[in-house]
């Protein structure tokens, strides 16, 4: 079935041709059609259309000056064609029937509208991190691999031949700027989207180059990047860098490859070259120049979750004990899945920790339950609340002389541990200005999301309470209270922006630890940080602690900022810890409208003796 809608149509019933003119619209089984002027063929099933035409399928919109398009073959040809992808969305888009094609009676007059309006509603979606090097242990805010997606970007291409399966672009244009001219874009000779799975789509480039800024541009590798819409598949790019001090003897390389995924379990292996040990130490082929890490993700229902993970920091087998590091978590959900608690069974093996100002830990080996609550809000106080206990058998170093055996090679010892834990917090807003508007030369110019100036109050209170098979106990209560704010807007040349932070932190407890990775050893700390613009998408960045009763630096990051509106580089480096990360950010925007054409370290901290995810 066609339905034709028309200022004027005529019908040659001997060629069964109908010829609609001004403000077409034609709805038909996979999506809708718009234009000028259109001829649709009802013998044959072809649409032939000229004149401002568009395409609508669910939320893929193909524009163009003219095309063809085969209604039982469902294909087509659009030229000098320009439009959005939503990828998100493109699996359910694509399989389009004729119902779901008639709720959409109001998407192709208003189409044509919007077109012409200038963009609005422009706001920030979820975002493709890249991140190179450790992640915790110092490193604040650093995210180990790859997660999230650019779901929504635009082309132009001069010609786009399009199926049920995908399409294809010749001399294309591709951008995740809502804005023109893009200053991130992809140009290539061709581009080629195409469904592989229910789950998962693919993007090919042949001679294709990045561009920034419509000048400086780098060739485009890999030439295929797969998006897959399950949560942590993505990954892209032909290697990392990363930085490892301790663990890896300095700068090193990874890349890594997904072995198996089938939507409810996924395997992925990641060799490591130890660059800087196999040039100064070992030499370039030493099995202690190489290593590998793997994981192992599952999910059995909507409650239950297995994950696991191994990393070897050298191939030669003879040092398994000391260079082998493994942990596996079965998580299930109990109560309302709105706000459940969870129930984790861990085991691992050589757990790396940070414990503050004592440094990296290993803990031999941890078996046991943890349970953690959801964070409530007490009626209308303000004061968020959180609660976790558990029990674990542990194994791990110790300085108690009468826990170690006489006869040893290590301080280990082998104690039963049960904590609970309860977390209380409540900010206070002392200003807040205004952010500027969500366009290209004021509050989106160097960032992704407009800046909104404010001054806060937050604080905390802990109490941790921890009882040893041994008979020791360690309990404790801690506060703090942080100040922090930031002020400009981030959209002037020179020093629009400025972020910062200081709080103080004390801790009471009775009682000590029998192990060294969960003592407190920080009783009163001072942290501190400042973010600031130097000039244009520049920022430098200094985060660290001290603890006051020693003058011991805890951990210091450096951090240097490019921020754009569709992309943010980061440099974290952290020279007290021995830990580095490189960060690339590339932007995902939602709008209304349409757009003028184009111009793993593996480590965990430890906080009161608790240790954190």
């Amino acid at each position: 079935m066609v339905e034709i809608n028309a200022d004027h149509q005529e019908y040659d019933q001997v060629r069964q041709i109908v010829t609609a003119t001004g403000n077409v619209i034609v709805r038909f089984a996979r999506g809708v059609l718009t234009g000028d002027r259109m001829r649709v063929n009802l013998r044959n099933r072809v649409i032939v259309g000229d004149g401002d035409v568009a395409m609508r399928r669910g939320e893929q919109v193909f524009r163009g000056e003219s095309f063809e398009y085969q209604m039982v073959q469902d294909a087509g040809v659009i030229y000098q064609a320009q439009g959005e992808v939503n990828q998100r969305t493109s699996a359910r888009d694509w399989e389009l029937t004729r119902e779901t094609a008639a709720q959409l009676a109001d998407r192709p007059l208003s189409d044509r509208l919007i077109s012409q309006q200038p963009l609005q509603g422009v706001q920030p979606d979820r975002s493709l991190d890249f991140t190179v090097g450790g992640g915790g242990g110092g490193i604040t805010g650093a995210i180990p691999g790859v997660r999230g997606s650019v779901d929504r970007f635009r082309f132009e291409a001069e010609r786009v031949d399009f199926d049920s399966q995908g399409w294809q672009a010749q001399n294309v244009r591709l951008t995740n700027d809502p804005f023109s001219p893009p200053e991130l874009e992809i140009q290539a000779e061709q581009a080629t989207f195409s469904a592989l799975t229910p789950y998962s789509d693919e993007l090919r480039i042949k001679k294709g180059r990045l561009v920034f800024d419509q000048g400086f541009s780098l060739p485009t590798y890999p030439n295929r990047v797969v998006f897959d819409r399950r949560e942590g598949a993505n990954q892209f790019g032909l290697f990392n860098i990363g930085l490892d001090d301790s663990e890896r003897g300095g700068l090193f390389i990874e890349r890594q490859f997904t072995l198996f995924n089938n939507g409810q379990f996924r395997w992925t292996v990641t060799p490591q070259y130890f660059v800087q040990r196999a040039i100064f130490d070992e030499g370039f082929v030493d099995p202690d120049s190489f290593g590998v890490r793997t994981s192992l993700t599952g999910r059995f229902d909507e409650r239950t979750t297995l994950t696991g993970s191994a990393a070897l920091t050298s191939l030669d087998f003879g040092k398994l004990d000391s260079r082998l590091r493994a942990s596996v978590r079965a998580n299930h959900l109990i109560g309302p899945l709105t706000r459940p608690h969870r129930l984790a069974l861990e085991y691992s093996y050589r757990d790396r920790l940070f414990n503050g100002s004592l440094g990296f830990q290993t803990v031999q080996s941890n078996l046991g339950l943890v349970i953690t609550s959801p964070t409530y809000t007490l009626w209308d106080t303000g004061i968020t609340l959180s609660y976790q206990g558990g029990i674990q058998t542990i194994n791990a170093d110790t300085d108690r002389p009468e826990l170690i055996r006489p006869n040893r090679n290590n301080n280990r010892t082998i104690l039963t541990r049960t904590q609970t834990a309860a977390f209380l917090g409540k900010g206070f807003p002392i200003w807040q200005g205004k952010a500027l508007p969500a366009t290209p030369d004021q509050g989106l110019r160097y960032t992704s999301r407009p800046v909104q100036p404010f001054v806060s109050l937050s604080t905390g209170l802990n109490g941790v309470s921890s009882f040893y098979s041994n008979g020791d106990r360690q309990q404790s209560i801690s506060g703090g209270v942080t100040l922090q704010g930031q002020f400009g807007h981030f959209s002037r040349p020179w020093l629009d922006y400025t972020g910062f932070n200081i709080g103080y932190g004390q801790t009471i407890f009775g009682g000590q630890s029998p192990f060294l990775f969960d003592r407190i050893a920080d009783a009163r700390t001072l942290s501190f940080g400042i973010t600031q613009q130097i000039y244009g998408p520049f920022r430098i960045g200094i985060q660290s602690s001290i603890n006051l009763d020693t003058s011991q630096e805890i951990s210091t990051n450096y951090t240097l900022e490019y921020s754009r509106r569709t992309h943010n580089i980061s440099l974290i480096y952290n020279p007290v810890v021995g830990l580095g990360a490189f960060t690339l950010r590339v932007g995902s925007f939602n709008w209304i409208g349409s757009g003028d054409p184009f111009g793993g370290s593996g480590v965990r901290p430890v906080t009161d003796g608790v240790v954190g995810d």
